[in-house]
C-alpha cells in the first residue's frame, strides 16, 4: 500500500492499524493526516507509547493523555477519579480522533487501560475507545515495551511463557476495534537494493550465510569522513563513556547552553525527558554533533550529522558532513492541545553525537553510522540499528553477535496476518470510486465537525477535467489555481493520467521550472536510482536535504520517467 491509499483510507474514520518497514514513512502518513484534520478545524489527540516518539509529532505520551500516568492497573475508584477531572474531561470528550505512535513499544494490558479510561468519560461503554476513530501506528519487528517486574499478577504467567505477548495485539480491545490494516509496502530510507533486501530478510528470519559475509566485510569498515560518524551501542554506559571521552580530548573552552522552559513544571519535565535535546548542552569547537530535529529551511533534519566549527556565549555553528555551514538557532519542543500551547522547552537542537543508543536512535535516518551489535539485549534490537542507516557502504560494525538477527517469532505470523489483510484492503479501496470516497471522506468530516459540507457534482470526472486543462497547455500550477484545488491533488491526477496514458507527453513541462532546479533533482533521482520498481521520493528529497519540496520532486519525476 502507499501512502495516499493509506490516507484515503484514514480519511473514511475507519479504525486504523498503519505498519510497515521501518523508513517506510508511517511518520508521514500520520503527519499529513493531521494536517488535512486541522484543514478541516479537527484538532486531533497527537500521541506515543513514549515521550521520545511523542515529541516526533509535537504530542504527548498516550499515558499522559488519558491520565493513567506510569499505573499498570487501575480500581473502580481510581476510574471515577480520574472521570472527575475537568481537564482530562475536556481534552477526552473533545477529542473525535486519537493517534497513538509507536504501539510496538506499549504494553497490551495498557491499552485496554487507556480504552477502560475512555469509554468513562465518553460515557459510551458499549463502543470501543468511547467512539473515537483509533489510529495505531508501529511496526513489531522494532523494539518492543520494556518488560517490567511490577505488571499485574494475571499477566506474570503469560510473559514468563512468551515474550512477545507482551505485544499490544495481545490486548482485548485489538480485536473489538475492527482495525483496517495499512501496510506501507514502498521505502522512503534505504536507496541501496542490497542494503534493503538484508534488512527485509532480517525481518522474515530468513538471513543467509552470504547476507551475513556481506555484514561482516562492514566489521570496521572505512567510511568517507568516518570521524564524522555516529557510534551506536546498546547500552547507556557505552554512550555516556563514549561521548564523555571523545569531548575531553578535544582542546579549548567547554560552552555550555541551558535549556529554557515555559508552562507547568511537570509537563515541562516531561518534555525535557522525551526531548533528545540535553538539558544542558556541553560543546567545544570540532566537537561531533548531531541535529535532533527537522527544519528542512536551514537544511538538517532529525539524524544529521557535523562538527562545531565555532560556538561561544553568542551562539554555535555547524558545517554538516555535506560541508554546509548553518547557524544553529534555538528550537522550540511543545506539548499542544486544541490548537493551544501548553508547555515548551526550548534549546539548540543538537547533542553530542560520537555515540548514541539503540533505543535512542529509533526514527532516525542516519548518512553513515559505527553500530557496535556484539551484545544485543532484546530481539529486534539489530534490525533497528541497522535499519537506520541508508545504505551498506554508510555501515561500520564494531561488533556482531548473531542474537542481532533475531526478531520475535509470533510477530512474523501476524505480519503476514497484516500483509493480507492491507493487500485486500488495496482491492477494496480500488473498488470504489473518486467521487463515492469523496462523499465518505465529507462524511466523516461531517460527523466530527457536526457541519455540513457541500458535495460537489456527482458527475464531476475531476481528473478528466485536469487531463482537459493540461492538454490545452496549462500547468500544474495553474490548473491548481483554476480549480481551487492543491498542487499536489493536481500532481496526483498526472500520475495517474501518466500510469494509464503513456503517449502523454510531460516533457515541455521542464521549460516551467528554473533549469538549475531541473538539472540538481534529476541528477539526484539518477543517483538514487530504483526501489521496489519504483523512483522514490523520500531518499531523494534527504538526499537534497530538503532543498526542494515533495511537489518539485513529483513534477520532475512526472518529466522524466
Amino acid at each position: 500500500m502507499n501512502q495516499k491509499q493509506a490516507l484515503d483510507i484514514f480519511k473514511t474514520g475507519k479504525n486504523i492499524f498503519l505498519t510497515g518497514a521501518a523508513g517506510s514513512g508511517k511518520t508521514y502518513v500520520l503527519r499529513e493526516y493531521i494536517k488535512w484534520l486541522r484543514a478541516h478545524n479537527i484538532e486531533p489527540a497527537i500521541t506515543a507509547s513514549t515521550g521520545i516518539a511523542a515529541t516526533h509529532l509535537d504530542g504527548i505520551t498516550i499515558h499522559s493523555w488519558c491520565g493513567i500516568g506510569i499505573n499498570d492497573g487501575l480500581t473502580a475508584d481510581d476510574v471515577e477519579t480520574l472521570a472527575s477531572r475537568s481537564y482530562l474531561r475536556s481534552r477526552i470528550k473533545n477529542a473525535g480522533v486519537l493517534i497513538i505512535d509507536e504501539v510496538s513499544m506499549l504494553h497490551h494490558f495498557r491499552l485496554d487501560l487507556i480504552d477502560r479510561v475512555v469509554r468513562r468519560i465518553r460515557e459510551n461503554p458499549l463502543v470501543p475507545f468511547g467512539g473515537l476513530q483509533v489510529i495505531l501506528s508501529g511496526d513489531f519487528f522494532q523494539l518492543p515495551p520494556i518488560l517490567r517486574k511490577n505488571i499485574p499478577s494475571e499477566e506474570t504467567k503469560l510473559f514468563a511463557d512468551d515474550q512477545t505477548a507482551k505485544f499490544v495485539y495481545h490486548s482485548t480491545i485489538w480485536q473489538k476495534l475492527d482495525l483496517e490494516i495499512c501496510y506501507l509496502s514502498e521505502q522512503h530510507r534505504q536507496g541501496d537494493a542490497t542494503y534493503l533486501e538484508i534488512l527485509n530478510a532480517i525481518r522474515a528470519e530468513k538471513v543467509s550465510p552470504e547476507m551475513i559475509a556481506l555484514l561482516k566485510t562492514r566489521l570496521d569498515g572505512q567510511m568517507i569522513g568516518q570521524a564524522d560518524s555516529t557510534k551506536l551501542y546498546t547500552h547507556n554506559i557505552d554512550v555516556d563513556a563514549e561521548n564523555e571521552r571523545e569531548l575531553a580530548k578535544l582542546k579549548g573552552q567547554v560552552f555550555e547552553y541551558e535549556m529554557s522552559s515555559r508552562g507547568p513544571s511537570a509537563l515541562c519535565e516531561a518534555l525535557k525527558r522525551s526531548c533528545l535535546a540535553p538539558e544542558i548542552l556541553r560543546l567545544k569547537k570540532d566537537a561531533k554533533v548531531i541535529f535532533v530535529k527537522n527544519n528542512y529551511e536551514k537544511g538538517y533534519v532529525n539524524g544529521t550529522l557535523g562538527k562545531v566549527i565555532d560556538c561561544d556565549d553568542a551562539g554555535i555553528e555547524v558545517e554538516t558532513l555535506k560541508g554546509k555551514i548553518i547557524s544553529v538557532s534555538r528550537e522550540n519542543w511543545l506539548i499542544e492541545e486544541n490548537q493551544k500551547r501548553k508547555a515548551e522547552i526550548t534549546q539548540y537542537p543538537l547533542r553530542l553525537a560520537w555515540a548514541i543508543t539503540v533505543h535512542k536512535s529509533q526514527g532516525m535516518s542516519l548518512d553513515q553510522a559505527e553500530i557496535d551489535l556484539s551484545k544485543p539485549f532484546e530481539r529486534g534490537m539489530g534490525y533497528v540499528a541497522l535499519s537506520r542507516v541508508r545504505s551498506l557502504d554508510g555501515l561500520s560494525l564494531k561488533g556482531l553477535h548473531p542474537s542481532a538477527f533475531l526478531v520475535h517469532g509470533e510477530v512474523m505470523a501476524y505480519d503476514k496476518d497484516f500483509q493480507k489483510k492491507s493487500e485486500n484492503n488495496i482491492k477494496n479501496l480500488q473498488k470504489i470510486s473518486d467521487q463515492e470516497l469523496k462523499e465518505k471522506h465529507q462524511e466523516f468530516i461531517e460527523k466530527l465537525s457536526g457541519k455540513k459540507i457541500k458535495i460537489k457534482n456527482k458527475k464531476e470526472n475531476t481528473t478528466a477535467i485536469t487531463l482537459s486543462l493540461f492538454l490545452k497547455g496549462h500547468t500544474p500550477q495553474t490548473i491548481a489555481n483554476q480549480r481551487g484545488l492543491s498542487l499536489g491533488t493536481i500532481l496526483d491526477h498526472l500520475e495517474k493520467i501518466k500510469e494509464k496514458d503513456h503517449s502523454i507527453s510531460f516533457a515541455w513541462l521542464k521549460n516551467t521550472m528554473p533549469t538549475n532546479h531541473f538539472k540538481i533533482i534529476s541528477q539526484a533521482f539518477k543517483k538514487i536510482g530504483v526501489v521496489n520498481g519504483k523512483r522514490p521520493l523520500g531518499p531523494v528529497h534527504e538526499f537534497l536535504r530538503g532543498k526542494y519540496d515533495y511537489d518539485k520532486l513529483r513534477l520532475v519525476r512526472l518529466i522524466l520517467y
